[in-house]
């Protein structure tokens, strides 16, 4: 095994399909997609059909804490196993450049293992790999369960590295005719693109020293205007926070039966400089499912005097006045199917958090414990939340984005974002799962 504990990496052995394999079929979206949406899954189940898929190895969270919960993980270790006895997945080894074509955009990407042990999602950590929103210790136990004896892992992380000379991964897109292709397809229900490249040990040594360019302290303190002492911050978690904090649980725990020289110390990821010009962020909307108390007088008893309704004809007004917002005051747009659908802004002065999206979390946080609702959800897309929101029963609230440039040093100089600031793209941007790792 390649390591470089320096940098916090590990060149991974990857599973790919056999040839022959109808890759459109195998590759499906990251499990924590669609999840108040089950119809989108029971359209992927249908496509995909008997053929070998990831769909068979993954279980969407649209069914977690389902009454057949426990049958879909052991279904899908057995389905693991199946596929590595039969040779449906074929090993090879090194890292692997990607490029996910969608909405007119191609990102670029490198995949690769982080190294668990210099990863540390607990608040205020100062590790070489870093959480960048608050991670919620109640979802880690069923993701667990499916980590815990399974053989594979397939990722959907996603993680961030501050690249301004694009030093790292955009030298690959360079050199890739020359590179071996390993996979080219379109993927399911309109959501784009994937091709994947062999990076050679030639390539792989540049991408190692870049990283470590870096990592060094100077370089570091700076670019951010820190003190030379101050810890590295290499990696930057993008998506897939909780299902890399599971990946850290699970190992934590089997560590001392298994030693520190085994695959599950390393998750594997895929990387992204946050300055690739197809990279955006895109903001996460909240959802509140079985409403039992007005929203509105909740929220004027929360932020008191420092809190402004203002009535909207639509939700095209509502989310035009919300992203154009600046100055000192916040603003957040609400849609509420209580009687005929309505649709407003909400405006706080004087706001506690640094992010509007801080602000009202604090108010979801304590209306979801005071059992004002029966459940929240964190969806994408204007058209997903406006939708919604005008279903009986529910509130939806539209929530600016922030921008991607803030990240690093928001994230060093104050700690962990609110949970659920910002996704990668939107729901079809996700990454799909394509690649596997053995992890037992």
């Amino acid at each position: 095994m390649k390591n470089f504990p320096d940098i916090g990496i590990h060149i991974p052995q990857v599973y790919l399909p056999e040839l022959g394999t109808d890759l459109t079929k195998w590759a499906v979206i990251a499990c924590d997609q669609f999840t108040s949406q089950p119809e989108y899954w029971q359209i992927v189940e249908e496509f995909v059909g008997d053929a070998p898929s990831t769909l068979n190895l993954i279980l969407p969270e649209v069914y977690l804490e389902k009454p057949d919960e426990a049958r879909r993980i052991l279904h899908i270790q057995s389905k693991m196993r199946t596929y590595l006895e039969k040779g449906i997945l074929q090993p090879r080894e090194g890292l692997i450049y990607v490029e996910r074509s969608v909405a007119g955009r191609t990102r670029k990407g490198l995949m690769l293992c982080l190294d668990l042990e210099r990863y540390d999602f607990t608040q205020g950590s100062t590790s070489l790999i870093r959480a960048t929103e608050g991670t919620i210790i109640e979802r880690l136990p069923p993701r667990m369960k499916i980590r815990q004896g399974a053989p594979l892992e397939l990722p959907h992380i996603l993680v961030l590295i501050d690249d301004p000379g694009c030093m790292v991964i955009e030298p690959l897109e360079a050199t890739r005719d020359g590179l071996e292709k390993l996979y080219d397809f379109d993927l399911m229900l309109g959501s784009g693109h994937l091709q994947g490249y062999a990076v050679d040990e030639k390539m792989e040594a540049q991408v190692i020293k870049a990283l470590r360019e870096l990592a060094q302290p100077d370089v570091f303190s700076a670019r951010y205007g820190v003190a030379r002492d101050q810890p590295v911050l290499l990696f930057a978690m993008g998506d897939g926070n909780h299902s890399l904090a599971t990946a850290k649980a699970v190992w934590e725990k089997i560590k001392p039966l298994v030693g520190s020289d085994h695959p599950a110390r390393y998750a594997m990821v895929e990387v992204e400089n946050v300055h690739d010009d197809a990279l955006e962020f895109e903001p996460i909307h909240r959802v509140l499912f079985g409403l039992k108390k007005d929203i509105h007088a909740a929220m004027q008893q929360y932020f008191g005097a420092t809190f402004r309704l203002i009535p909207v004809e639509d939700a095209g007004k509502m989310i035009e006045l919300v992203d154009r917002g600046s100055g000192p005051n916040q603003s957040f747009g609400v849609i509420s199917a209580a009687g005929a659908a309505s649709f407003a802004v909400v405006e706080i002065y004087h706001p506690a958090c640094n992010l509007p999206v801080g602000t009202l979390q604090a108010f979801l946080d304590q209306f979801m414990q005071d059992g004002c609702a029966e459940k929240i959800d964190y969806v994408h897309g204007r058209d997903v939340v406006c939708s919604l929101g005008v279903e009986p029963g529910n509130t939806c609230f539209y929530v600016p984005g922030m921008d991607k440039s803030d990240l690093f040093k928001t994230v060093i100089l104050d700690g962990a974002l609110p949970r659920k600031t910002f996704s990668m793209g939107e729901a079809k941007e996700k990454r799909f799962y394509m690649e596997a790792r053995k992890i037992a």
